[in-house]
């Protein structure tokens, strides 16, 4: 469990709460939204061993991946309406998804 990157709604209340310890105030869509970015963001991380890749979020809520040379390299777009939906209705499910994501992205290259 990290609430630097929740991975579930605990994780995101838990990280809500401890935000507003400290006076600040954060949605559950910004936390999510962030946490999106940063789950596909960690598996590209992992699968090149390093950080080489960029993920941008679109205002319509497509992940762009960008490689080194700042060219794209490939874009993940949510299943349901947005990235919220998708993670609060199964926030395992979509850790798995952007494992594989992932995963092509990096192999087709």
């Amino acid at each position: 469990m990290s609430l630097d990157v929740p991975e579930n709604m605990e994780e995101v209340a838990m990280k809500i709460a401890q935000y507003k310890v400290r006076g600040q105030e954060l949605t559950e869509e910004q936390v999510i939204t962030t946490a999106v970015r940063d789950i596909l963001q960690g598996y590209l991380d992992e699968a090149l061993e390093g950080h080489y890749d960029d993920v941008t979020m679109k205002h319509d809520g497509t992940l762009v991946v960008t490689d080194v040379m700042g060219d794209p390299a490939g874009e993940v777009k949510p299943h349901g309406t947005d990235w919220v939906a998708d993670f609060k209705a199964d926030a395992d499910a979509l850790d798995e998804r952007f494992a594989d994501e992932a995963q092509k992205i990096v192999g087709h290259r």
